[in-house]
C-alpha cells in the first residue's frame, strides 16, 4: 500500500517551470525600467527648458537657407538706392551672424541630452541672436549716407521697402522663436528701434504714420508669439501625459504579466499535486475500503467483538467519505481548468430524474421524507451529457434530503418552458437559507449556517459544481430560499439543446447506428411504462407479493398499453406521484416499478 509522504506533496507543489526564475528576473528588471521611465516622464511634465530650446534649435536649421536667400535678396534690392558697398557689407555682416547662430544650433543638437544645462544654452542663444539681431538691424542703415544722389521716387521706395522688411523679419522671427521669447525680443527689438528712427528722422507725416505703423506691428507680433508658445507648451504638456500613459499602462502590462505568470505556475503546481494526489489518496483509500468491507461483512471469518465490527462500519463509512471528498475536488478542478469534456447524447429528463430517485429512495425512507416526483408533459429529448446531469440531480437531490427534517418532502419536477427550454426544479420544504448566505453556499467550500449546526455538514462543493456543470452545457442555476419556508433549487436547460420531432428521431437514429452500425433505424424497446399491466405483472413473476396489485406507471391502464407521443421525446405525460416512506420499497419487485 503505498504511503503518503511530505516529500510527494512538497514536489508536487514545486514542480514549476525551472526557467520561471529567470522570467520574473528579466520581468522585474523590465519593471524598474519602466518605473525609472515613469517618474523621468513626471519631471518632464513640468520642465519644458530643453523641449522649447530643441523646438527652436530645429526651426533654425530647417530655415538656413531661406533665411540667407531672403538676405541676398534684400541686399540686391537695396542697391537700387544706396551704394554697392554698403549692400554687400551688410550682407557679409547678416551672413556672419547666421553662421554663429548655426554652428551653435549644430552644437546644442550633437550634444546628449542629459549633458546639456539648459541655463548655459539659452543664455549662449541669447548672445548669438543679439548679434543677428543687431546685424538686421543694420539694414535700415544702409543708404542713408546716400540720400542726396538718389531721386525722391527711390527714396520713398526704400522707406517703404524698409517698412516691408520690418514686417518679414518679425513675422519669420515670430514663427522661429516663439518658444523661447527672450530670443524673439533680442532678435527684432534691434531693427524696430532702427526703422522707428530712421522713419521719425525723416520728419514726414506720412513717415511718423509708418513709424507709428511699425510699433503696432511688432506690439501685435509679441502677443501672437505669445499665443505660440503657450501652444507650444500646451502641446507638449500633452505629449508629457500621453508618455505618462504609455508608461502606466507598460507599467500595468509588468504588473499583469507577472500575475499572469504566477497564475499559471501556481495552476501547473496545482495540476501537478492534484494528479499526484489523485493517485497517493486513492490508492490507500482503496485498501481501506476493501479491507473494512471484507471485515464488516465478515467475509474471512465472524468477528468475535462486536464493538470491532461497529469499528469497521465507521472506517469503511469515513473512508467513502474520503473518497466522495476527493473526487469531488477532483472534478471541480478539471471543470475550472477547462479540462472536463462533456460526453453528449440523446437524452431524457424524466429518465434520469427516475434513476435519481431509485438511488436516494432509501436515505429518504431513512429520514422519513416523502420524494414526489411532478413531471409536466410533452418534456422533449435533449442533447446532453447523462452523466452530467445525473450528478446535478444527485447533488440537489442530496442537498434538499440532508436539510429536510423528518417528516418533511422533496418534489422532484420538470417542465418545457415557454420559450422551449426545460427547467430541474427540486424542492423541499426545510428550513431554508437566508438570502444574504446564498452567495456563500454557491461558492467552493461555502456552507451556510444551517449547514454547521445540522450533523450532516458536507464539503461545500455540491453546488458550485452543479452550477459549472450546467454551465458547461450553455444553462443557468438558480437558488431560491427564504427562511421557515424551504428551498429551490433551478435548474435550466437551453433551447438550443432540445430536440425537436425530427432532430429527437434522427438523434436515436444516430445513436443506434453508433452502437450497431449494421442494425437498421432504433426500434424503440418496450419499457414497463408502454406494456399492459398484465405483461408487467407476468415478468415479475412469483417475486411481486400478494396485496401489491398491479401498479401501473405514467397513467397507463390495466387492459392495453400506454400510448407513447413520440412527438414530445417518446415520454407520455405524467401526473403527480406521491411515493412515501411506508408505502415504497418494501419489496425488490416493487423497487423495480419506480
Amino acid at each position: 500500500m503505498t504511503l503518503i509522504n511530505a516529500g510527494t506533496i512538497r514536489s508536487a507543489a514545486s514542480g514549476l517551470d525551472p526557467r520561471g526564475a529567470s522570467r520574473r528576473a528579466g520581468s522585474d528588471a523590465t519593471y524598474q525600467d519602466v518605473r525609472s521611465g515613469l517618474k523621468h516622464s513626471m519631471r518632464d511634465k513640468t520642465e519644458f527648458s530643453y523641449e522649447l530650446l530643441a523646438m527652436f534649435v530645429r526651426n533654425e536649421l530647417s530655415a538656413q537657407w531661406t533665411i540667407l536667400l531672403l538676405a541676398l535678396i534684400f541686399s540686391l534690392a537695396s542697391m537700387f538706392w544706396a551704394p554697392y558697398e554698403q549692400a554687400i557689407g551688410w550682407l557679409i555682416i547678416v551672413i556672419g551672424a547666421k553662421v554663429l547662430l548655426l554652428d551653435v544650433c549644430r552644437r546644442f543638437m550633437a550634444l546628449p541630452r542629459e549633458e546639456i544645462d539648459t541655463e548655459v544654452w539659452q543664455r549662449r542663444f541669447f548672445m548669438t541672436e543679439a548679434v543677428g539681431g543687431m546685424a538686421w538691424a543694420g539694414f535700415a542703415l544702409v543708404g542713408v549716407s546716400g540720400h542726396g544722389m538718389a531721386s525722391p521716387e527711390a527714396l520713398f521706395s526704400s522707406h517703404v521697402f524698409l517698412f516691408a522688411s520690418l514686417i518679414v523679419i518679425i513675422a519669420i522671427r515670430m514663427t522661429f522663436a516663439a518658444t523661447v521669447p527672450a530670443n524673439l525680443y533680442v532678435g527684432t527689438v534691434p531693427m524696430t528701434v532702427a526703422v522707428v528712427t530712421r522713419l521719425v528722422t525723416l520728419g514726414d507725416f506720412f513717415y511718423l504714420a509708418l513709424a507709428a505703423m511699425a510699433i503696432g506691428v511688432h506690439v501685435y507680433f509679441i502677443f501672437l508669439a505669445k499665443g505660440l508658445q503657450s501652444t507650444a507648451q500646451s502641446m507638449l504638456e500633452f505629449r508629457a501625459q500621453k508618455d505618462l500613459l504609455i508608461a502606466e499602462l507598460e507599467e500595468a502590462k509588468v504588473v499583469s504579466d507577472q500575475a499572469r505568470r504566477r497564475a499559471e505556475d501556481a495552476n501547473l503546481a496545482k495540476s501537478q499535486f492534484l494528479a499526484t494526489m489523485s493517485h497517493e489518496l486513492r490508492t490507500p483509500l482503496n485498501a481501506i475500503l476493501g479491507f473494512s468491507e471484507v471485515m464488516t461483512k465478515e467475509i474471512m471469518g465472524p468477528l468475535e467483538n462486536p464493538t470491532y465490527k461497529e469499528y469497521t462500519e465507521n472506517i469503511h463509512t469515513s473512508g467513502a467519505h474520503l473518497l466522495n471528498l476527493i473526487n469531488e475536488i477532483l472534478d471541480l478542478s478539471r471543470i475550472e481548468a477547462g479540462k472536463y469534456e462533456l460526453h453528449e447524447q440523446a437524452m431524457n429528463i424524466c429518465d434520469t430524474l427516475d434513476d435519481c430517485h431509485r438511488l436516494m429512495r432509501l436515505r429518504a425512507e431513512n429520514k422519513g421524507l416523502r420524494l414526489i416526483e411532478d413531471f409536466g408533459p410533452g418534456l422533449a429529448t435533449i442533447w446532453a451529457d447523462e452523466r452530467a446531469i445525473r450528478q446535478i440531480c444527485l447533488n440537489l437531490i442530496t442537498n434538499a434530503i440532508k436539510f429536510t427534517p423528518r417528516g418533511g418532502q422533496v418534489t422532484l419536477s420538470a417542465r418545457t418552458e415557454s420559450d422551449g427550454s426545460q427547467t430541474i426544479c427540486i424542492t423541499d420544504n426545510g428550513p431554508g437559507i437566508p438570502k444574504e448566505e446564498i452567495p456563500k453556499v454557491l461558492s467552493a467550500f461555502g456552507q451556510g449556517s444551517l449547514a454547521h449546526k445540522s450533523a450532516e455538514g458536507g464539503t461545500g462543493l455540491g453546488l458550485p459544481i452543479v452550477s459549472k456543470l450546467i454551465e458547461l452545457h450553455g444553462g443557468t442555476f438558480e437558488l431560491k430560499s427564504e427562511l421557515r419556508k424551504g428551498t429551490q433549487a433551478i435548474v435550466r436547460i437551453p433551447a438550443t439543446r432540445v430536440l425537436r420531432t425530427k432532430e429527437s428521431a434522427s438523434a436515436r437514429t444516430y445513436m443506434a447506428g453508433q452502437s450497431n452500425p449494421a442494425t437498421a433505424p432504433l426500434q424503440r424497446p418496450a419499457r414497463p411504462t408502454d406494456q399492459p399491466a398484465d405483461a408487467i405483472k407476468a415478468s415479475r413473476g412469483s417475486s411481486m407479493r400478494p396485496g401489491t396489485g398491479n401498479r401501473q406507471r405514467r397513467g397507463a391502464t390495466a387492459n392495453a398499453p400506454t400510448p407513447v407521443d413520440f412527438k414530445s421525446g417518446g415520454r407520455p405525460s405524467r401526473p403527480p406521484r406521491l411515493i412515501s416512506a411506508k408505502s415504497a420499497g418494501k419489496t425488490p419487485a416493487s423497487a423495480g416499478t419506480d
